[in-house]
């Protein structure tokens, strides 16, 4: 039976690989319905910037899998992965500093459900950074 050795092991890869995966497919589940993409209320421009916004999150997703998991990875691969693992969830808590933006469209209760998602998130890839960059140090 084989030994399951936390220093061979990426724990802190998997965990930011599972953030990638919801970064890339909870925009969709979010978004693809009535209430966004699909709502007849919704000018086009506005549906234009929700796409813009669905895509980024899978690009990002796909930038942070492929430097977590290329051949010859480094400390700087890491650090990218990191980064772009971040990117949408911070750029999500920060569209509430523009004027006139609001968490939720009307009649809902501008209550922020994102934090909810982004927090956690955001928790969860800075766990996986650090576990994973003490791994690496260790090898």
């Amino acid at each position: 039976m084989t030994k399951l050795s936390l220093k061979r092991t990426p724990v802190g890869r998997g965990l930011i690989s599972l953030t990638a995966l919801a970064t890339m497919v909870g925009p969709y589940v979010f978004d693809w319905n009535e209430t966004h993409i699909r709502n007849p209320k919704w000018p086009p421009h506005a549906k234009f910037h929700n796409a813009q916004t669905m895509s980024m999150g899978a690009a990002l997703s796909l930038a942070t899998l492929y430097h977590l998991w290329k051949p010859g990875r480094s400390r700087a691969s890491l650090d990218s992965a990191t980064i772009t693992a971040s990117l949408y969830w911070f750029t999500q808590l920060s569209a509430g500093l523009y004027p006139g933006t609001a968490s939720v469209d009307p009649p809902g209760e501008d209550d922020w459900p994102q934090l909810k998602f982004a927090l956690p998130i955001l928790g969860t890839i800075l766990v996986g950074y650090l576990t994973e960059r003490r791994r690496i140090t260790r090898n």
